[in-house]
């Protein structure tokens, strides 16, 4: 073994690299204080040193050094734990005079510390070091310094002498760490001189501080004033090079004349005789009168310029060569150098600013930001007093973080006198800031760089960057000073779901932290940007310097910030701006007071809320506060300390507390405020800062005098239409839309449902003309932000809007503003004739035509002439525009409805006056709810569908719509429309219209840039598509075609397949047949008929795309992977027991087992007997577990039978929207399966109630791998905007597999809006998620899988050349199985047995597991034969070679051929290195879990054998899933039913992290003595919890917040016993688990269908909206319970039964035993008293059910009896 090289050898070669390369940069230099000899050679230097045996504060010499000291020192060094002591400090007289002067005297261990450190410091920095630094450096001295000013001061002219005034006691700390923080990068060695310099000293036995200076006395003092005083040598180094000019000639004309004289002297003594003593005596004279002429000659020129430097310590002396002038100048420049960069002193709090600006990362450019940015400050009359240097240590943080790092810099503004206000000065610096950004961004970004300021203010200052939590500290050493104090922080650590994450987009943004989304970014900014006319404050007129407000490349969160940091300069508090920005749902709040929904009714009319999930904390240095959307959909918790101390987090046990010292704990409420006032030394409640917004001003009046509503308008009579058909046909009307569409809206006021999906072909590839909605699909939520239900949790939706000129937030009572309130965005035809013939001065509606008569070209003219009169009508006065196109006839068309109000709205908006107008269509054009939602997302701010309207009229006059009136059928026809509009609107999360006025949330599918760019504000268009010459000759088409038909209306055929219909489609009869004969016979020949008939048509975006073949390519078949390797890629779709029928269901299943491949059990659960195999060895087991949103049947046993778990985010068909199962199809085995009561219906909730994020989405990825660590967890996505970002945060999730889904994909029931118009063909969704995951270094962690109508090898081919690697199947096996595409799913009347409970039509099902077997062996083969062509021996080759397709040509299709599809087949560039397909498995890292660290080892007696186990430790809230993994291992070995009660019973003390007791079974009981955060209890399977406050909290536990949001959530089974309140959304879902709780947040209950749940306390609103079963108790304390009920579904009765009174009683007495709950105890010790004051909550469908079979007992029991008698 080689021996170690002396320390002494290494700081030798360090010294030589510092020496070669001045530029080197140390790192890992802290190693060496580890190392023995370098603590023997620093003894050794001291030794020499008579002071060594000096004591320090602790009688420290050097008489006890050791080995073992040694050692000692080593070790503290390593652990993080020296810690040096403060020197002691004594006097002693300065030599030459009686001045004392103070000596510090550091312990022996501290100097020999330092003394090791000096040497590696020494040995860095010695090598380059200046010649003209002479102090405190080796083999220099004052002596070295006097020489060299003898030697090269000659001739100088001026001088210019200095003493940095206490030089050592003033250097500034931040300022020498920034300098060494340039050479070394090694943040513990920094750290460690940090803690040098901050030891303080002991006076008379008194503890000072130290807050700058070096350390008094100590070894590394001289080195690192020399290191700190480099600095100036450096500046000096560079003005002698700017300033030193030598001069062409070597001296002047005078002093050579002088010298060739003194020459002339010297050269006539040494000629003179030597014995002539006179001679030489006068010559001798004569040399000194010549020699001193040309001493007093200037020698050089006053061109000749230079410097001479010499530095001596503290002390240096400068000699110029030039003029006064200049030395003057250069005298300022030191001067300014040494107080602005080597440390300035700053005036007191408040006098200025501080700026963290992200800067170049080059010096010279950096140098030019700085000089702008600094012209601007003096501009704006402020004053720059300085820069500096932020010190970072950059050694901890990941690689891509290094390679875009900026350079951090730190501004200092100086106050002017004049700004006696402090937000003044907070003005002037926002206008400075915004002013500087828009001046050096564009120049920056010419220079391929960024330029960001994080924070410019008096009050607050902003650290951030691409830092996990542990290295921001540790990354800004500021942070790590001890001296770096705050009375308050806002920390805000985000889960990466940026696909290209960078340092600016870091949180804190300036004055907010934002975990959440904004859905409606997109409008809010486009209004905003438009609202400018009505956004300069009078009072403030410099605020328009810093238009515009928003800076639109920024994140959501940085834009709401934006708005928020402009609101708050104008004048307005950060609470108001909040109010305003995220107002509380506050239309369906009837216990509201006028005044507060006065306040937010005038808001509303003037700005449209920011609308999504949203936790925001705020702070403008004074008061910081946090606020919740108002549907509470993200967490927030607080608690309030004794000594006065708040902490709110996202979870609790974030920062640790004493729990002795907690005054109370509380939670952030949907729509409340949480705010402290520093100034007020208080924190203001909700109630009294809402109270204070509303009485500020008289907004009630305001109302009244600029709100007019349309209710209150004048009712005219409905008029008859003339020429119905004529209209109908005229605006493309169908027998498809009348069927399917008009009439079963007008007839039951729901939006239609269909099935199945689309086979139809997408609007751009039809051959027919279609509307231009059809271009357009729906945006949805899906992961990064839920959807919200918009039927359950109604009351945070509202249909209001304004239109008119809107009011002016700037001057709130400005005149001439006015608006017509509506209650909904679509008028009827007499509400429509009312607006016209409004007589009311503030309101002036005026009429544009959309007509025009046909020619080429005519159609744009139009539009533009539409826009120009628009224009002219607004600015004449009128607040109203009204687009008709009343008057189409065959002259005349009208400009399609959606091309005319979007490219009014977008131009409006570009033209600055939108908020001044209200636009209201009037159009025959749009007749259901996708029409509407376009319209209204694209700026219509109201509709008049009037022949919609027309039509359903007609409809029941002629009776078609059955007993129906013309009234309801109206009534029915509106409704209908609104419910959808709030669906659709609720899939992206928004909750009013107010909100999606404008929002534009769609993604075009065909349509051109140049008609997206002009009309729909830069939608997203990804293939392209029409232009506006192609748009109008659709329209002229569709109009030739209406007025060629003289009677009818043509047949549509969108939607379902009709021989010889308008429209084809894949799946015709004929191909169903094939497909069916081909399965049944084995027959791949039929099958390659059958691929034929659905590969040859235009329908599908794929088909648009061809393989290409390089020659010589192709390969033998039998060098290609076989069949049955292929088939393993391959599994069925999710579809449910229940949508299909038991034998469909287990016949799929069986096939897939037997192809050794896997099914998948859609969202309805399994039947338990399915898990083990049959006697004959197959299985009916479904190796893929769903987990949907409604979680039916999702126990712990249930999901260790998967060998994959699914997690649906969203359905191809229904993406955003829950599952419907009508109570006719829930039969008692499916009622069974999904822990439901038989017939009465089942919803599934819209989101994942604990996915509201991407952080909740890895949190329920990491739940389920505990439930079961041997499945892969897969998250199924639609094809979506944003879809690539989406998965490449799901991959960060730790996904082992993402599924994308297709927009057309089959389903069992969908509305037939989502059916059609919401997501994105899988191919462009698969598309962007291998490219995004490419391009992030992603793809090779994940397996990517799709689905949407795949129907054959070539679509197989198609989907893994784009990236996929499985493939799922979900139509082509149902056809296999008999399907024949009738579309009836929805109904349970399917003729053939598949997708219905329907005993008789069951019998009909004739399918059989061979015809799934041979679907997918067919497939296989296709595939073979493609491979084989193309050349891929196996398909893992095959996987995202894109690069193999190629658009096809000219189809003939002039629609079709105006798309590209470059974005699809676009290849990223990759390092070799980065895989294309999977290869790496995800670390889940589940060994750090509490489970497997300790808890299944502890279980194992338990595990094994069955023996009780008890154990009792503590848990933070890092420790998630807390005892899922012993429960996955109980459910493993035990089944269903577990171990006896109790068995295992784990005790924890301390603050649970998330998911605690998640899945757990029976046998398995957690205690927690603290506090849970979010997900407690989920899936509960049977297991008991049992939580209660610390023994020694002072609190009351009723009144205090103990377990988070989301607990029990989908629980199954067991107890759970809880002495506290609990958040929002309280077991929804539970379908049998028992739970007593003491109060809970809003939405409690929801959905539920079984179980017991008992409430002591108080409630929030809209507790058990779509519970359809189980019983719930609650404690009516108030007398108000019937107010937070939602009654839509249950029935509210006093306890009157004996059996439930005595369940009751039970329930609570157990509370107390496991709790000691001292309400519980209250309760029991007054029963009956009590007992009076509980409601009881059943569902009105279950108590039906309930008494159906009490009545059939009975009966049967007298049936007994009549027998016995």
């Amino acid at each position: 073994m080689a021996e170690m090289q002396p320390t002494t050898e290494i700081l030798t070669r360090i010294s030589k690299n510092s020496l070669n390369n001045k530029d080197e940069v140390f790192t890992r230099l802290f190693r060496y204080l580890l190392r023995e000899d370098i603590w023997f050679e620093a003894y050794r230097n001291l030794y020499a040193n008579n002071g060594a045996s000096t004591k320090g504060v602790n009688d420290d010499t050097a008489d006890g050094f050791s080995e073992r000291k040694i050692q000692k020192i080593t070790e503290q060094l390593k652990n993080g734990k020296f810690n040096p002591t403060p020197v002691r400090r004594t006097y002693i007289q300065k030599k030459n005079s009686n001045k004392m002067r103070p000596l510090g005297i550091p312990t022996f261990t501290d100097k020999l510390v330092q003394e090791a450190v000096r040497m590696i410091l020494e040995a860095i920095y010695e090598p380059i070091f200046h010649e003209c630094s002479h102090g405190f450096r080796p083999n220099r001295s004052c002596h070295t310094a006097l020489k060299s000013l003898r030697m090269k001061f000659t001739g100088a002219k001026w001088f210019i002498e200095g003493d940095i005034k206490g030089c050592f006691d003033n250097i500034n700390h931040d300022v020498l760490i920034g300098i060494l923080n340039k050479k070394i990068k090694d943040a513990r060695l920094i750290q460690l001189i940090q803690q040098f310099l901050k030891a303080g000293y002991l006076e008379d036995w008194i503890y000072h501080r130290t807050y700058s200076g070096t350390p008094q006395g100590g070894i590394i003092s001289p080195i690192l004033a020399n290191i700190y005083l480099h600095e100036l040598d450096k500046f000096v180094e560079n003005l002698k090079e700017e300033f030193d000019k030598p001069s062409k000639e070597k001296y002047t004309p005078e002093y050579r004349k002088a010298k060739y004289q003194t020459e002339k002297a010297r050269k006539a003594i040494r000629e003179c005789d030597p014995q002539d003593y006179e001679r030489k005596k006068q010559l001798i004279k004569n040399l000194k009168a010549v020699r001193s002429v040309q001493l007093k000659t200037p020698c050089k020129s006053q061109t000749d310029k230079k410097i001479q430097y010499i530095r001596y310590a503290d002390d240096f002396i400068l000699s110029v060569n030039g003029s006064r002038e200049e030395c003057i100048k250069i005298k300022k420049k030191l001067s300014q150098y040494i107080s602005e960069v080597l440390g300035f002193r700053l005036p007191p709090e408040g006098q200025y600013g501080v700026g963290m600006i992200f800067a170049h990362r080059y010096h010279d450019f950096r140098e030019e930001q700085k000089r702008i940015f600094e012209d601007i400050v003096k501009d704006e009359g402020q004053t720059v007093l300085g820069w500096r240097e932020v010190p970072i240590d950059e050694s901890l943080i990941g690689e891509e973080a290094k390679r875009i790092r900026p350079h951090f810099l730190q501004v200092f503004i100086g106050r002017n006198p004049d700004l006696t206000e402090s937000m003044d000065f907070e003005r002037k610096l926002y206008i400075i800031r915004r002013r500087a950004e828009k001046k050096i961004i564009p120049l920056s970004e010419g220079m391929g760089t960024d330029f960001y300021i994080a924070s410019l203010s008096s009050k607050t200052i902003v650290y951030k960057g691409m830092l996990t939590s542990d290295q921001m500290r540790h990354f800004y050493l500021d942070l790590s000073d001890l001296d770096f104090k705050t009375a308050m922080a806002m920390v805000h650590s985000r889960f990466s779901t940026n696909t290209f994450p960078s340092w600016a987009r870091a949180h804190p943004n300036r004055y907010i932290v934002h975990n959440g989304e904004i859905n409606t970014i997109r409008g809010n900014i486009n209004w905003l940007n438009a609202r400018e006319s009505k956004s300069r404050p009078s009072d403030y007129p410099e605020l328009t310097r810093a238009f515009p407000v928003v800076d639109d490349t920024g994140s959501d969160s940085a834009m709401f910030d934006n708005c928020l940091e402009y609101l708050h300069m104008a004048g307005h508090s950060l609470a108001h701006a909040m109010m305003v920005m995220i107002p509380e749902p506050w239309e369906k709040d009837s216990s509201m007071s006028r005044e507060k929904k006065d306040f937010y009714r005038y808001h509303n009319f003037m700005m449209e809320p920011w609308d999504g999930p949203a936790a925001i904390c705020f702070c403008d240095g004074v008061s910081i506060g946090g606020m919740l959307d108002r549907n509470g959909l993200r967490p927030a918790r607080y608690y309030v300390m004794k000594d006065d101390r708040v902490i709110l987090s996202s979870e609790v046990g974030a920062v640790p507390v004493d729990q002795k010292e907690v005054l109370y704990k509380g939670r952030l409420e949907p729509g409340k405020i949480f705010l402290i006032d520093t100034s007020q030394q208080r924190i203001i409640s909700d109630e009294e800062i809402k109270h204070t917004m509303a009485r500020a001003h008289p907004y009630g009046t305001w109302c009244r005098e600029h709100i007019l509503d349309l209710k209150d308008l004048p009712k005219k009579e409905r008029k008859a239409p003339a020429h119905l058909e004529e209209e109908q046909r005229a605006f493309g009307y169908t027998q498809e839309d009348m069927r399917d569409m008009i009439i079963p809206m007008a007839q039951t006021g729901k939006d239609p449902v269909g099935a199945m999906g689309m086979d139809s072909p997408l609007a751009v590839l039809s051959e027919k003309p279609r509307l231009l909605y059809d271009y357009f699909q729906q945006n949805f939520a899906q992961v990064t932000n839920p959807p919200i239900d918009a039927i359950r949790e109604s009351i945070v939706t509202s249909s209001t809007v304004y239109v008119g000129n809107m009011a002016n937030i700037m001057d709130p009572d400005e005149k001439g503003t006015a608006a017509l309130a509506m209650d909904r965005p679509l008028l009827t035809n007499e509400e429509m004739e009312a607006v016209k013939e409004l007589q009311d001065d503030r309101l002036r509606p005026v009429v544009l035509s959309l007509l025009y008569t046909d020619g080429k070209g005519e159609m744009e003219k139009a539009l533009h002439a539409l826009f120009d009169k628009a224009l002219e009508a607004v600015k004449s006065g009128h607040n109203i525009l009204i687009l008709s196109d009343r008057g189409v006839d065959k002259d005349h068309l009208a400009l399609p409805a959606l091309l005319a109000s979007a490219g009014l709205h977008n131009f409006l908006i570009r033209e600055k006056v939108r908020p001044d107008v209200g636009i209201i269509l009037e159009s025959g054009e749009p007749r259901e709810v996708h029409h509407f939602c376009t319209l209204i997302g694209y700026g219509a701010t109201a509709i008049n569908p009037y022949l919609a309207l027309d039509t359903a009229a007609d409809l029941a006059e002629k009776g078609k719509l059955g007993p129906v009136t013309v009234e309801e059928a109206l009534r029915n026809y509106m409704d209908a429309s609104v419910k959808g509009i709030l669906a659709v609107m609720s899939k992206m999360g928004i909750s009013t219209v107010k909100s999606y006025h404008g929002a534009q949330i769609f993604e075009a599918l065909g349509i051109g840039k140049e008609v997206a760019d002009t009309c729909f504000g830069e939608t997203t268009s990804p293939v392209g598509g029409l232009g506006f010459m192609d748009i109008e000759e659709e329209n002229r088409k569709r109009h030739e075609e209406a007025y060629e038909r003289k009677r009818g209306l043509p047949a549509g055929d969108v939607f379902k397949y009709r021989r010889n219909g308008d429209e084809p489609h894949i799946l015709s009869a004929e191909t169903i047949r094939l497909l069916q004969q081909a399965c049944r016979t084995g027959s791949y020949e039929i099958y390659k008929l059958y691929a034929k008939k659905v590969n040859e048509p235009l329908i599908r975006l794929r088909d648009l795309l061809d393989f290409t073949y390089p020659a010589g390519c192709s390969i033998p078949i039998e060098e290609v992977e076989s069949a049955d390797s292929l088939i393993s890629h391959f599994r069925t779709g999710a579809m449910s027991y229940g949508a299909l029928s038991k034998e469909a269901h287990e016949c799929i299943a069986k096939a897939m087992n037997h192809l050794h491949s896997r099914s998948n059990t859609g969202e309805g659960g399994e039947d338990p007997e399915r898990f083990a195999p049959l006697p004959d060895g197959s299985s009916l087991n479904d190796e893929i577990k769903q987990v949907s949103t409604a979680r039916f049947g999702v126990t712990g046993n249930y999901l260790v039978h998967g060998s994959e778990i699914q997690i649906k985010c969203a359905q191809g068909a229904k993406p955003g929207e829950g599952g419907h199962l009508p109570g006719s199809k829930v039969d008692p085995a499916i009622a069974r399966t999904r822990r439901s009561t038989p017939g009465v219906s089942l919803i599934s909730p819209p989101p994942h109630h604990d996915v509201y994020s991407i952080e909740d989405l890895a949190e329920l990825i990491f739940d389920l791998k505990n439930a079961n660590p041997k499945a892969e967890i897969n998250v199924k996505l639609t094809a979506g905007s944003g879809v690539g970002t989406i998965a490449a945060g799901v991959v960060k999730a730790k996904a082992d597999g993402i599924t994308i889904s297709g927009y057309d994909g089959g389903t069992g029931a969908s509305p037939r809006t989502s059916m059609r118009h919401a997501g994105l063909p899988w191919e462009i969704g698969l598309a962007e998620v291998q490219q995004v995951l490419l391009l992030n270094q992603l793809r090779d962690r994940v397996k990517l899988e799709t689905d949407g109508k795949l129907l054959t090898g070539r679509d197989v081919a198609m989907a893994a050349l784009l990236g996929a690697e499985r493939f799922s199947f979900c139509t082509g096996p149902l056809i296999a199985l008999g399907c024949q595409m009738y579309r009836v799913c929805n109904r349970n009347t399917c003729p053939v047995g598949i997708c219905t409970q329907n005993e008789k039509l069951r019998k009909r099902f004739a399918g059989k597991p061979e015809y799934v077997e041979n679907f997918m062996r067919f497939v296989a083969e296709d595939l073979r034969e493609i491979m084989a062509r193309l050349g891929f021996r196996t398909l893992e080759d095959m996987v995202g070679r894109n690069d193999r397709l190629k658009q096809k040509g000219l189809t003939g299709n002039a629609k079709a051929d105006t798309l590209h599809l470059d974005a699809l087949l676009f290849r990223p560039y990759t390092d070799i290195s980065v895989g294309h397909h999977f290869t790496n498995p995800q670390d889940h890292q589940m060994e750090k879990t509490l489970d497997m660290a300790k808890l299944v080892r502890m279980c194992r007696p338990a595990l094994e054998e069955g023996k009780p186990v008890r154990a009792k430790l503590f848990i933070k809230n890092t420790n998630r899933v807390t005892g899922t993994l012993v429960g996955s291992e109980i459910s493993r070995r035990y089944g269903e039913e577990g171990l006896p009660e109790d068995t295992i019973h784990l005790s924890f003390v301390g603050s649970a992290g998330q998911s605690f007791g998640a899945f757990i079974p029976r046998g398995l009981t957690l205690t927690l003595e603290g506090d849970a955060n979010d997900y407690a209890g989920k899936g509960l399977s049977g297991g008991k919890i049992i939580i209660y406050p610390p023994r020694e909290a002072a609190f009351k536990a009723e009144d205090n917040v103990i377990i988070g949001n989301v607990a029990f959530f989908g629980a199954t089974g067991g107890k759970a016993f809880v002495s506290g309140r609990a958040g929002e959304r309280f077991c929804v879902r539970n379908s049998g688990a028992t739970v007593v709780v003491e109060g809970v947040g809003n939405h409690g209950l929801e959905y539920m269908t079984g179980g017991r749940v008992v409430i002591l306390g108080s409630t929030g609103l809209n507790l058990a909206a779509g519970m359809s079963g189980g019983v719930a108790y609650v404690w009516n304390r108030d007398g108000n319970f019937d107010y937070f009920c939602n009654m839509e579904m249950v029935e509210l009765s006093l306890i009157e039964e004996a059996s439930y009174r005595k369940e009751l009683h039970e329930l609570i007495r157990q509370h107390y035993l496991y709790t000691g709950s001292k309400l519980a105890r209250t309760m029991l010790d007054d029963w009956p008293r009590y007992a009076d004051q509980f409601i009881q909550v059943v569902p009105i469908e279950y108590k039906k059910v309930l008494q159906e079979e009490q009545m059939q007992k009975l009966q049967q029991k007298i049936a007994e009896m009549q027998r016995d008698y």
